[in-house]
């Protein structure tokens, strides 16, 4: 895969987020008007200024026509995406390198998801499959085997693993606890997680992320042109994604302790950022936790880890609110919902806001390092789509 890409050519120069919670009061267009509105106001243009929109759902709408019916703009392009519950950071993506290629100075990327009240609800929720080729088995069952292969390959006490698991979700609740616009804000310990009814083997009820709704903008120009807007852009130092090609569901030897196109796709974006020793030269991370073996396999995907030691760094409290690499501080999937088509922007506001030491008080991280990693995925251990971004305060 070509390292090639554009690092400190763009900027993110204003950024927004809704509470993500089950909005039963806001409609797809409340939200959207919402993050559009407020991204504008944090970067001091207005909604006449954005040239084009990069607008991500993976469940609410099918056009571009919906966002501009919701923020009240039908002359302008409104190009809709989507990839899996990658599809936030597609937009981003997308936005980018609009911006990067000269075809646009300034473009917004917009991502939301009103799924609450639907009649057919959850992730990447459609149609029932009556042809015979639909899975057989729910998300959580495809990342509960995740739990049992690991303890197997590196030789860890299933009941222990389970407390790690539980640890990790402790861990983003507590986080969550603190993020005022989380759906989930109270602390619940591991002991009262492993007690938790079972969903899937060994996964219980808070091993898995919560359904939301919400919505997230991000308004990007290029770099040079940052300062014009705000003191304090951040600047993408990588944009990587990869699609795998399911080849997983069809090989014996896969085993569920890792996620090839995450590797790949990870080590694109450390070559583009020009990063050696991500855990050390990183301020934080806001990984994919969609479920809690999730964020066990990814700290050493992502090379915070190393092979097999990932359970031992997450018991240490390596990668707490204040640990060695907080990750998920304002608290994932798993505390601050995931409405899909939103989550991926919401990562890349987390590192807006502890980048630029405006996070608040109670959860604050060092930001001394002055780089954030953003991981969103989509699809199952097998069969997925990886993204990563690297964002950083400084060009250079």
């Amino acid at each position: 895969m070509s390292p090639q890409g554009i690092k400190d050519r763009i900027a993110i120069i204003g950024m927004s987020c809704t509470k993500f919670a089950e909005h039963f009061d806001k409609g797809l267009d409340d939200l959207l008007k919402e993050a559009a509105l407020k991204a504008c106001q944090s970067a001091h243009v207005e909604l006449s200024d954005i040239e084009a929109y990069w607008f991500g759902t993976a469940q609410s709408a099918m056009s571009g026509i919906a966002l501009a019916r919701a923020i009240g703009v039908g002359d302008k392009p409104i190009t809709r995406v989507e990839n899996f519950c990658a599809t936030g950071s597609e937009a981003l993506r997308n936005a980018s390198y609009a911006v990067a290629s000269g075809a646009y100075d300034i473009a917004m990327a917009i991502g939301g998801e009103k799924v609450k009240d639907s009649g057919y609800q959850g992730v990447n929720a459609a149609a029932i499959p009556d042809d015979g080729t639909g899975r057989t088995v729910t998300a959580a069952a495809m990342y509960s085997m995740i739990g049992p292969a690991y303890a197997k390959k590196y030789n860890v006490d299933v009941d222990e693993l389970k407390r790690v698991l539980a640890r990790i979700a402790s861990k983003n609740h507590f986080n969550g606890a603190r993020n005022p616009l989380a759906q989930f804000r109270k602390e619940a310990s591991v002991d009262q997680i492993c007690a938790m009814p079972p969903v899937a083997g060994m996964l219980g009820l808070f091993d898995c992320s919560g359904v939301a709704d919400g919505a997230a903008a991000a308004i990007v120009v290029r770099a040079e042109d940052a300062y014009r807007y705000t003191d304090d852009p951040l600047y993408i130092k990588a944009l990587s994604f990869v699609a795998g090609d399911g080849s997983g569901l069809l090989d014996p030897t896969y085993d569920f302790t890792t996620f090839p196109e995450i590797v790949t796709c990870v080590e694109n974006a450390y070559t583009q950022a020009g990063i050696t020793d991500p855990r050390a030269e990183l301020a934080m991370a806001e990984v994919h936790d969609c479920f809690t073996p999730t964020e066990l396999v990814l700290m050493e995907d992502l090379k915070f880890s190393r092979r097999g030691e990932g359970w031992s760094d997450i018991s240490k409290g390596l990668f707490d609110l204040h640990g060695e690499l907080p990750v998920n501080p304002d608290g994932g999937l798993k505390s601050f919902g995931h409405p899909v088509g939103a989550s991926g922007l919401r990562m890349h506001y987390e590192a807006w806001l502890q980048l630029r030491n405006v996070a608040g008080e109670d959860r604050q991280i060092d930001n001394s390092r002055g780089k954030a990693l953003i991981h969103n995925l989509g699809g199952y251990p097998g069969e997925m789509v990886s993204f990563v971004s690297i964002v950083g305060t400084n060009p250079g």
